[in-house]
C-alpha cells in the first residue's frame, strides 16, 4: 500500500505542526523551484581580507572601459572592490600636521599629541603619514609601524590628544617623539549597531561623548567609601556640582574648590558602578550631563547606526553618510584616490539617489538651508538642477533651472527611497509617495498612494519589474499601481521575534536568479542580523499561493547579480575584531561573499564549512474507511484525522538531483504536544528503499544534509502505510 507524499510549496508557520498537515512547516537554507524544495547554493569569500566594521551597503557598477566595481560601505570605512582586491577610498575630514607619539613601557597604549584640537571621537579611524624619528628612539615601534597604517582611536584624554592600541607592547625605550607626523582623520560614520530604549545602552552610550571635559587625578584615590574628596590636576572647567568618571567608577560631588582643584561632598560608586582604587594620572571625565549605566534617559529614542547610501552618477560613485555629507569617487581615476565632498551639497541628509533618466541628484530628509546641519528636516526633499550636481547654483531654485524642494506631509520622517520603472518610491514612517519627473516648471510631481504602510527601515524595500515590495511595522506590502498587503504564512514567526529597535539594520535583497526577495533582520536576542525571511514572487505567481520561507542566513547587505554574474553579500561578525587593515579594531569585521556558488561556504585559504539545508513537513496521519460490517475499504488516507495508529514498513526515496548523502528523518508522535521520537536514515543516490518499523498516530518527515559537498533537490517520496488499531 504505497502512497505518495505531497506537500504544498512554501512554509506555513501560522499554525501548529499538526495544523500544517499537507504543508511544509519549517526548514533552513532551502528554496522552492517549480513547487519542490531544494537546498540553496553555497558561497565563496571574495578576496582574502576581512573588512573593518559592519558593511551594510553594497553597490555595483562598471565604467566606460567595462571594469567592474563594488562599493562597500562599513560603519568605519568606505571600500571599493575590483579585480579581486579591496581599496580604501574613505574621505578624509581633516589632515593634522606636527603630531607626536608617546608610549609607555610594557603597555600597548600609545598617545598621539596634536598641535591643536583634533575633533576625533572614540572608535574613529586615523591614518599616519610622513612618519619620522621613531626608529632612532630605540622603541619597539619604528617608522614603518605607523607609516600608512590605520588605527582605531581608543580614548580621548584631551581635545589635543588621543590614544591608540598597538598589537604588541612597548618593550624598548618608550617613545617621546617630536611633532613630525601627519594624521589623516577619517570622516566618522557611526556605530555598528542600532541601540535604543530607556536606560542601559541608550543616549550617550555609557556616559561618554565627543568633546567631554577631562583632566587627570592629582593624587592616589584609595578604595574606601569614606574617601569622598577627589583632587584633580585642574578642576577649573568642571561644574560646581555633578558627576565624574574615573576608569569604570562614577563619583558624584557637591562642591568644586578650584583654588585647590578638589571635588568634595561626593558619593562613591554611583549609577551602579563599583568602588575601586585609582592611581595618580588616571583620566577623569565630567559626566554631569550624560546618561549613565542603568540610568533612565529622558525619552524613548534610538541611536542611528553608521550607514551609507550608495548610487552612481555615470561612472562616478555617489556615497552619502546617513545623516551626514555626500561624496563622490571617480572610477576612471586611480584606485588610490579617495572620495571627496561634492561641492555645494547639503551637509546632513537621510538618503540620496540619482533620478533616471532625468539625472537629478535628490536628497531626502535634508537641510532647508544648505550647509546648516541644524536645519535638517526629516520630511524635506531637495534636488539639484538637471545634469548639475556640484555648481554653486545647482541647488538654487530658479525659473531658469530644474532645481527644487518639497516637504512631505504624512509622517514624521522619510525612511527611504528607491528608483522604480516609472517613478521614485518615497516612504515615510507611515505612508508611501510616488515622485514622478514631469519637467518644468514643477520638475517632480508627488502623489501619496498609501497610508498606514510606512517603511520599517531605510533598506527594507526593493523594486522588481514595476512592483515595489517592502517590510512595514505591521506586515509586508507591495505596490504595482495598487497598494496590497502580502499574505504571509510566516508573519507571526518573524514579527514575534523581531528586534524592533534595530529596524534600520533590516535590509532587503533581490535574488532574481530564483525570483526571491530576502529580508535580513535581527531577532529579539540579537543586535546583528541573524535571520532571513524570503518571499518567492515567481513561485507565488505560478502556484497562486503565497510562497514564503525562513532561515538563519545572516547577511548585513545584499546586491543582486547584474554587473557581476552572481549576487554578492556581506556577513558581519561583531565578535571578530581581526580585520586586516585597522590596528586596534574593536568594531567587528565583515566578510564579502559571492552567493549561489557551489554547495558549501568557502572562506579565505580554502577553509570549507557545510551549508546545512533542511526542510520539515507538518504532521500527517491517516483515516481508514470501513464497511458497515467493519471491514477496511480502500487505502488509508494520509490526510486523515489521526483516528488510527499507522505503521510504516518502508519508504522509497526520490530526488530530482542528489550529491553525496542526504539524511531522511521521521518524527513520530502519538499526541500533538508530545516531543516525538526521531528516526534517521542515510540516503545516497543508489538507495532504492529503506525498510522501517515506524508506528505512531502522526508522523512528520524531515530531509537534510549534514556535511560538506552535499546537495539535494527533492522529488516525490512514497511510503508503505498500514492502518493499525485505534490505540
Amino acid at each position: 500500500m504505497l502512497q505518495k507524499l505531497g506537500f504544498l510549496p512554501g512554509f506555513n508557520k501560522q499554525v501548529t505542526e499538526t495544523g500544517a498537515e499537507g504543508q511544509w512547516y519549517d526548514g533552513d537554507n532551502v528554496r522552492f523551484r517549480y513547487g519542490t524544495p531544494e537546498k540553496i547554493g553555497g558561497w565563496v569569500q571574495l578576496g582574502d581580507d576581512k573588512l573593518t566594521g559592519a558593511a551594510r551597503a553594497i553597490h555595483h557598477w562598471d565604467d566606460n572601459a567595462g571594469i567592474k566595481y563594488a562599493a562597500l560601505g562599513t560603519n568605519r570605512i568606505l571600500y571599493v572592490y575590483s579585480g579581486g582586491a579591496y581599496y580604501d577610498i574613505h574621505p578624509i575630514r581633516a589632515t593634522l600636521t606636527g603630531a607626536s607619539f608617546t608610549s609607555t613601557s610594557s603597555s600597548t597604549e600609545v598617545t598621539v599629541t596634536c598641535t591643536g584640537s583634533h575633533g576625533l571621537g572614540e572608535d574613529d579611524i586615523v591614518m599616519f603619514d610622513a612618519v619620522s624619528g621613531v626608529t632612532a628612539v630605540g622603541s619597539t615601534y619604528t617608522d614603518a609601524t605607523f607609516e600608512d597604517k590605520k588605527f582605531m582611536v581608543t580614548a580621548i584624554p584631551t581635545a589635543a590628544t588621543f590614544t591608540i592600541t598597538m598589537d604588541t607592547q612597548e618593550s624598548g625605550t618608550p617613545l617621546s617623539t617630536s611633532g613630525s607626523t601627519s594624521v589623516l582623520c577619517y570622516y566618522s560614520v557611526g556605530p555598528s549597531q542600532q541601540l535604543g530604549g530607556y536606560g542601559f545602552g541608550t543616549g550617550l552610550f555609557g556616559g561618554t561623548a565627543l568633546g567631554a571635559t577631562t583632566t587627570t587625578l592629582a593624587t592616589t584615590l584609595i578604595d574606601s567609601a569614606a574617601v569622598t574628596d577627589v583632587v584633580l590636576t585642574n578642576s577649573a572647567a568642571f561644574p560646581s556640582t555633578g558627576e565624574i568618571r574615573i576608569g569604570t567608577e562614577d563619583i558624584s560631588f557637591t562642591a568644586n574648590d578650584t583654588s585647590t582643584n578638589t571635588l568634595s561632598g561626593g558619593a562613591r560608586a554611583t549609577n551602579g558602578t563599583t568602588r575601586a582604587a585609582h592611581t595618580a594620572g588616571a583620566t577623569i571625565t565630567d559626566i554631569s550631563n550624560y546618561v549613565a549605566w542603568g540610568e533612565a534617559s529622558s525619552a524613548d529614542y534610538t541611536i542611528d547606526p553608521g550607514l551609507w547610501v550608495l548610487d552612481n552618477y555615470g561612472t562616478k560613485l555617489i556615497a552619502l553618510i546617513y545623516n551626514g555629507a555626500c561624496f563622490e569617487w571617480d572610477a576612471t581615476g586611480s584606485t588610490s584616490t579617495r572620495a571627496t565632498r561634492i561641492a555645494n551639497t547639503p551637509t546632513a541628509s537621510r538618503h540620496v539617489l540619482v533620478s533616471t533618466p532625468d539625472r537629478h541628484l535628490v536628497f531626502f530628509g535634508t537641510e532647508t538651508t544648505i550647509g546648516g546641519s541644524a536645519t535638517q528636516n526629516d520630511m524635506f526633499i531637495r534636488w539639484s538642477d538637471q545634469e548639475s550636481i556640484d555648481a554653486s547654483d545647482s541647488y538654487t531654485v530658479k525659473a531658469t533651472n530644474t532645481a527644487g524642494t518639497q516637504r512631505l506631509a504624512d509622517g514624521s520622517r522619510i525612511m527611504g527611497a528607491i528608483k522604480g520603472r516609472d517613478a521614485i518610491y518615497v516612504w515615510t514612517d507611515t505612508a508611501l509617495f510616488l515622485m514622478k519627473f514631469v519637467g518644468q516648471p514643477f520638475t517632480f510631481a508627488f502623489e501619496q498612494v498609501g497610508t498606514n504602510c510606512g517603511l520599517l527601515g531605510k533598506n527594507a524595500n526593493i523594486e522588481v519589474d514595476g512592483t515595489a515590495y517592502w517590510m512595514s511595522e505591521n506586515g509586508f506590502f507591495a505596490y504595482d499601481g495598487q497598494l496590497q498587503s502580502l499574505p504571509c504564512l510566516v508573519e507571526d514567526h518573524v514579527y514575534d521575534d523581531l528586534n524592533s529597535t534595530s529596524r534600520d539594520i533590516v535590509n532587503c535583497g533581490l535574488n532574481n536568479l530564483f525570483g526571491e526577495i530576502n529580508w535580513f533582520y535581527c531577532t529579539s536576542a540579537s543586535n546583528a542580523v541573524d535571520r532571513v525571511v524570503t518571499y518567492n514572487y515567481a513561485e507565488t505567481k505560478m502556484h497562486k499561493r503565497p510562497i514564503w520561507t525562513t532561515g538563519t542566513l545572516p547577511r548585513a547587505a545584499w546586491q543582486d547579480s547584474a554587473v557581476f554574474d552572481r549576487p554578492h553579500a556581506s556577513y558581519y561578525n561583531p565578535s571578530d575584531n581581526a580585520s586586516d587593515d585597522v590596528t586596534g579594531n574593536t568594531d567587528g569585521s565583515t566578510i564579502y561573499y559571492k552567493q549561489e556558488t557551489g554547495t558549501d561556504q568557502i572562506n579565505a585559504g580554502g577553509v570549507t564549512t557545510a551549508v546545512l539545508g533542511s526542510i520539515t513537513s507538518g504532521d500527517f496521519d491517516i483515516t481508514q474507511k470501513r464497511s458497515n460490517t467493519g471491514q477496511t475499504v480502500g487505502m488509508p488516507d494520509i490526510r486523515g484525522d489521526g483516528e488510527y495508529i499507522m505503521r510504516i514498513s518502508r519508504f522509497l526515496p526520490d530526488f530530482i538531483s542528489q550529491t553525496g548523502n542526504t539524511q531522511v528523518s521521521f518524527v513520530t508522535k502519538n499526541f500533538p504536544n508530545s516531543s516525538g521520537t526521531t528516526t534517521n536514515y542515510s540516503i545516497d543516490s543508489t538507495t532504492t528503499k529503506k525498510d522501517t518499523r515506524l508506528r505512531a498516530r502522526s508522523i512528520a518527515m524531515k530531509v537534510a544534509n549534514t556535511t560538506t559537498s552535499e546537495d539535494w533537490k527533492l522529488g516525490t517520496f512514497r511510503l508503505d502505510i498500514h492502518p493499525g488499531g485505534r490505540r
